[in-house]
């Protein structure tokens, strides 16, 4: 008998921190929604940084990435932890969708499966094209480059043909590093903003709206954005549902980030399977909706 049926996965500055901020305290409340809806389910639950060198993750039967947003800034570390502990342990979502979900690629994958996205040009590691040179083959007016590993907006830039000059160092440093991708500017998202749609065992729960400030195209909220709660219609609820259901296996949690694309129609901008924020505070119903999924998912995979 292993001594717990669920570890939440947090990092490390979620874990006792010394002073709490209101990012913190989110933090803290919504893997609080997460743990609570997963004991009233009655699983033995904990909640850990991934990296903690002391847990022996072999007394775990799950592990669920949950707060863990700190991987892609030390993707190699967490590449092989990922690697070790798969050894050990099972994960939820499983480790198959964490890996094809962490690199931005499979938005490829989405758009040969018949799903609209942004158009994107990715560049491996080690091009020596410039930037010039890249936007003016694809023919933009303004784009958006950031690395195809990323969050939280990281090395997130909007380039236009009056700024590449000032681009072309840290672009020449990152794609030295990293594959990158170019992606065609969006204007709605300025506008209207991005949607967010979750999505639990392929079947939504709630909708929320994110906006950028005033002059800013990021609708993140470490550069300002903000939150609002979105009643989505038949037709939204439908995309999301039905890029979830392309994915192989279904997800138990997913966020569909959606934008209406220059043409006026819905495009997933981001598709979340790892640690996706899933704002349970904005409808605390959902957490049980979350942790039923959970419970569908160790019941499956314990009989197979």
């Amino acid at each position: 008998m292993k001594k717990y049926d669920v570890t939440i996965l947090t990092d490390s500055r979620f874990i006792n921190p010394a002073y709490i901020d209101d990012n913190i305290r989110t933090v803290l409340l919504e893997d609080n929604f997460a743990k609570e809806a997963l004991e009233r389910k009655g699983l033995k639950v904990t909640r850990i940084n991934w990296d903690n060198p002391d847990f022996d993750w072999t007394e775990t039967r799950f592990a669920i990435f949950k707060t863990t947003w700190d991987y892609f800034d030390r993707f190699d570390e967490f590449s092989k932890w990922l690697e070790d502990t798969g050894r050990k342990t099972k994960f939820i979502n499983p480790i198959e969708t964490i890996l094809w979900n962490i690199d931005k690629h499979y938005l490829l994958d989405l758009k040969t499966r018949g799903v609209k996205i942004p158009e994107t040009i990715f560049i491996e590691s080690g091009d020596i094209r410039t930037l010039s040179e890249l936007i003016n083959e694809a023919g933009w007016r303004d784009c958006i480059l950031k690395p195809s590993v990323s969050g939280a907006a990281r090395h997130t830039y909007k380039l236009s043909k009056d700024n590449l000059t000032e681009h072309e160092k840290i672009y020449k440093e990152l794609i030295s590093k990293e594959s990158m991708m170019l992606q065609e500017f969006q204007y709605s998202v300025p506008i209207d903003g991005e949607l967010t749609f979750v999505v639990f065992g392929g079947k939504f729960s709630h909708a929320i709206l994110k906006k950028a400030k005033q002059g800013d195209f990021r609708v993140q909220d470490d550069f300002g954005g903000t939150v609002h709660d979105y009643q989505a219609s038949k037709e939204e609820i439908k995309f999301a549902e039905g890029v979830v259901a392309l994915c192989n296996p279904i997800p138990v949690y997913g966020r569909v980030d959606v934008i209406l694309d220059n043409q006026k129609k819905l495009a997933v901008s981001e598709l979340e399977l790892i640690e996706p924020e899933l704002w349970f505070r904005n409808k605390p119903v959902s957490a049980d909706m979350y942790a039923e999924a959970v419970i569908n998912e160790i019941n499956k995979r314990d009989n197979i």
